[in-house]
C-alpha cells in the first residue's frame, strides 16, 4: 500500500499536474494540503473520473486539506483539530480508509516570529499532540501525514546555517515535533534516510530549485503497528521540476500488506 502527502499549493491551479502524478504513481491514499478551494468548488468529479474517492475540508483562497483513496471513498472521522472552537482554519482532516486512520495536516507556518502567528503555531501543535495521544491510546493504526512546517534537524535543510530566524527552525516548534516522536510516532523518512539530505520543498524564489536549496517539512508519522509495516519511502522529486508545479514534491511511504 502506498500512502502519499502532497502540498499541492492550489488544487485548481495545479490540477493537471496533480492528475498526472496520480496516474503515474497511483498512490492508494493521497493526503493533500493547501487546496485553497471552498468546499463547493473542490473538483471532486475530476478525481472520481481518475478513480479516486475524496473527502475535503476547504476554505476560500487559503489552507484546505483533502484525502483521496484509490477506488474507494474515505470515511470521515474528524474534521478540524479539536481544542479550539474559534479556530476556523481548514488545516486538519481525518478519515478511515483501507483499515487505517489517516490524517491530512497543514500545520501553521508561524512567520513572522516572534508574534501571534508563531504563538498560534505552538498552540496548534499542542492540540495536535493531544489528538495524536488519543489515537495512540486507542491503539488505532494511524498515519499523520502532511506539511508540518517544521524542519526537524540541521540535516533536513540544504545549509545548517540557513533560515535560523525562520519559524520553521525555531527550538520551540522543533521541540514540539520531537515530542510527538518521543510519544511513539515514527518519522518515516528520517528512519529510512538517517543521513538526511532529502528535501520535500524548494521555494519559488532565489533559484532554490535550480540550486537544490531545499528542505524537508512534509512528514508522515506512523503509529507503532503501522511503522512495523513500513518497507519503503521517498520523494517524487521530479514532479517538483515540471511546468507549473507546486513548490512541494509528493512524499510517500509503502506498507507491507
Amino acid at each position: 500500500m502506498r500512502i502519499a502527502t502532497y502540498n499541492i499549493n492550489g488544487v485548481k491551479a495545479r490540477l493537471p499536474r496533480l492528475l498526472e502524478w496520480l496516474d503515474e504513481t497511483k498512490p492508494d491514499i493521497a493526503c493533500l494540503q493547501e487546496v485553497k478551494s471552498q468546499d463547493d468548488g473542490f473538483p471532486v468529479g475530476e478525481f472520481e473520473r481518475a478513480g479516486y474517492g475524496a473527502i475535503w475540508h476547504g476554505q476560500k483562497s487559503f489552507n484546505g486539506v483533502a484525502i483521496l483513496a484509490r477506488n474507494a471513498k474515505p470515511v470521515e472521522a474528524q474534521r478540524a483539530l479539536p481544542g479550539d472552537p474559534e479556530d476556523e482554519h481548514a488545516r486538519y482532516l481525518e478519515a478511515d480508509v483501507f483499515g487505517l486512520r489517516v490524517a491530512s495536516i497543514y500545520l501553521p507556518n508561524g512567520n513572522p516570529q516572534p508574534g501571534p502567528k508563531f504563538d498560534y503555531k505552538l498552540k496548534w501543535m499542542q492540540r495536535l499532540r493531544a489528538r495524536a495521544a488519543e489515537l495512540m491510546a486507542a491503539e488505532i493504526p494511524a498515519v499523520l501525514a502532511g506539511d508540518y512546517n517544521v524542519i526537524p534537524t540541521p540535516k533536513d535543510i540544504w545549509s545548517a546555517s540557513a533560515m535560523l530566524d525562520d519559524a520553521l527552525r525555531q527550538p520551540e516548534s522543533i521541540a514540539a515535533y520531537r515530542t510527538l516522536l518521543a510519544e511513539g510516532w515514527t518519522d518515516a523518512l528520517a528512519t529510512h534516510y538517517p543521513q538526511g539530505g532529502v528535501w520535500t520543498y524548494w521555494d519559488f524564489q532565489a533559484g532554490a530549485w535550480q540550486r537544490d536549496h531545499g528542505f524537508r517539512i512534509d512528514h508522515l508519522l506512523l503509529s507503532p503497528v503501522v511503522a512495523d509495516r513500513l518497507i519503503a519511502c521517498g520523494v517524487d522529486k521530479d514532479h517538483r521540476g515540471r511546468e507549473k508545479a507546486s513548490d512541494h514534491a509528493p512524499t510517500w511511504i509503502e506498507l507491507a500488506a
